[in-house]
């Protein structure tokens, strides 16, 4: 049974990135004590790292550069945030979507509507590739195992080819200036490639991105016009967003 788990564990874990203990409870139909002693020996044997409330991934790249570690997040916040960001599609349009855990919930809300998808995001490719009526473009590159996506020049470039009505962006942190942060710094070009490519750009944070984490700063390009969090932002990041003009979503 302990096998068992441990492969629901994991499984769950390649999919989001990252999940609380109560994510992975429910995701196994066990009680948090258990998941919670689990995680301390799946830690232990190096398949994941524990964070605070929860578990992400052990990084294969750890030890060549730091990896900070990453915030788990509530799922129910992740899902309204994902709702709201839906209605804000309209069918026949072109978006992009960029990696993160709730991105991938969108992209499962939009998932048969008649729009096209591009992505550099694997777990975006696998929720839609199927979906009937959705028209799908994988962007090429190299592949992260971490982060389940591609990035690098192959991806850049072919998104400097395109032009889209909407993207959705997942960051890292938010700072007090309202500057966009993220820790995967390989994808930090690909996230302004996509902000460059579309017409109108939304960005996806719950509250625990504000202030975040994340080295890597993203220029702030006058497509990012809103931002869809749970909660409403400290006041100096809404400052920020209102003199850059940009909209808060509070679901």
């Amino acid at each position: 049974m302990k096998d068992i788990r441990d492969i629901a564990i994991l499984d769950h874990l390649r999919a989001a990135r990252a999940a609380s203990v109560t994510d992975l409870a429910e995701a196994t139909g066990s009680s948090i004590a258990t998941i919670r002693r689990d995680l301390q020996r799946l830690d232990e044997a190096g398949l994941l790292r524990r964070t605070r409330g929860g578990a992400v991934l052990a990084d294969p790249h750890e030890g060549d550069a730091p990896f900070p570690e990453v915030e788990t997040v509530n799922r129910d916040a992740k899902a309204r945030i994902a709702r709201a960001a839906a209605e804000l599609v309209e069918d026949g349009h072109t978006v992009v979507l960029d990696i993160g855990t709730t991105v991938l919930q969108l992209a499962l809300l939009l998932r048969g509507r008649p729009i096209t998808v591009i992505t550099a995001n694997m777990a975006v490719f696998e929720t839609l590739k199927d979906a009937p009526a959705t028209h799908l473009v994988l962007l090429p590159g190299d592949y992260d195992p971490v982060y389940h996506c591609v990035s690098g020049h192959l991806t850049t470039d072919s998104l400097r080819l395109i032009r889209a009505d909407h993207a959705f962006l997942g960051v890292s942190g938010i700072s007090a200036s309202g500057d966009l942060r993220d820790t995967t710094i390989a994808q930090v070009p690909v996230k302004q490639a996509i902000a460059d490519a579309c017409d109108e750009v939304t960005v996806l944070a719950d509250s625990s991105k504000f202030p975040g984490t994340g080295a890597a700063r993203i220029d702030l390009p006058s497509s990012i016009v809103r931002v869809v969090t749970d909660d409403e932002p400290p006041v100096p990041v809404a400052a920020a967003f209102a003199a850059h003009g940009v909209e808060v979503i509070v679901t």
